[in-house]
């Protein structure tokens, strides 16, 4: 059991940010065993023909399906809305002495030989075929990642909001319960640690699941779980809406309410809905001029969700 314990400073620096380069770790680790992550085997079937003859040896070495990974390898983001080369930069900016003693703590720990004598050599390899396993496995399927990551932290920046701790944690994960001033973590190690105005950051991440993932100090405490409606990464096409909601409002936009139970931008929404983003903007703009969905900027993006209004509208529809 992890227990983090928050003091008065604690919650007001509570963060959220997501991170790309944490989605190549954790993708790594649903190659290595998927089916311990069936979830994503849709993924899987696609892009293991993508890396097909790239050399990912030392990378697939330091990323087993379970277990210790160097921390070096998944440093906490630096802002909310990191990219993948800000992120691998900052891997590659890692002292030597660091890669050399957390690749020998992963050497005796899993008994696997990777390079630790010779941290320059591995550290260049490991950046290079991170790159590599990023542009073949997940930068064709960033955007949609990215949407259901972002649309996570919206939510739950809103039930902070509103709620205070118990809107962020009360249907976080499972493992993961918020009591009085204090953050309780199912994990197969123990660590009772008082955060000390370090705050917590939070990174939902989609191939994480169906676990959590945390960081303790000295690194910047740090809380890796599933985002809501990851269920839907790799659907092809949403359910068929209620009928009746179908009647009301017609087919197009009774589908795109139910879909929006969750922030979602309008190119996945037309990803997902097999039409033009031009259709789901004009659908969008009906659905907005009656007050049944919303749209919150993030940077150069805008990702919509239902209001309460249109909550109560696909609730009593089903």
């Amino acid at each position: 059991m992890i227990q983090f314990r928050f003091g008065a400073d604690d919650m007001a620096r509570l963060r959220f940010a997501f991170s790309p380069q944490w989605e190549v770790i954790h993708a790594l680790r649903v190659i290595a065993e998927p089916s311990s992550r069936a979830l994503h085997l849709p993924w899987v079937h696609l892009v293991r023909p993508r890396l097909r003859g790239l050399d990912l040896d030392l990378l697939r070495q330091c990323v087993p399906a379970t277990g210790y990974v160097a921390d070096f390898l998944t440093p906490p983001p630096e802002t909310p809305l990191p990219d993948f080369a800000m992120e691998l930069e900052t891997v590659r900016a890692t002292p030597l002495d660091v890669v050399a003693q957390e690749l020998e703590v992963f050497e005796h720990a899993s008994g696997r030989s990777v390079m630790s004598d010779r941290p320059e050599t591995a550290l260049r390899l490991l950046t290079e075929q991170m790159e590599a396993f990023w542009t073949a496995a997940l930068e064709p399927y960033w955007e949609r990642i990215r949407d259901l990551l972002e649309g996570d932290v919206l939510r739950r920046a809103r039930g902070l909001a509103a709620q205070g701790a118990e809107g962020v944690f009360a249907d976080l994960h499972p493992g993961v319960v918020w009591h009085k001033d204090t953050l309780d973590i199912d994990r197969s190690w123990d660590l009772r640690s008082d955060l000390r105005g370090r705050g917590l950051l939070l990174v939902p991440s989609a191939f994480v699941w169906p676990n959590v993932s945390v960081m303790a100090p000295p690194y910047q405490p740090m809380l890796s779980y599933p985002p809501l409606g990851v269920a839907t990464l790799w659907e092809s096409a949403p359910a068929a809406p209620p009928d009746a909601l179908a009647a009301l409002i017609g087919r197009s936009r009774a589908t795109l309410l139910a879909v929006l139970s969750s922030p979602t931008s309008t190119t996945e929404l037309a990803r997902r809905l097999n039409v033009t983003p031009g259709a789901v903007s004009q659908h969008l703009g009906v659905l907005r001029a009656n007050g049944l969905v919303i749209g919150h900027r993030l940077g150069r993006r805008v990702l919509y969700v239902r209001t309460k209004a249109g909550d109560a509208l696909a609730s009593s529809a089903e």
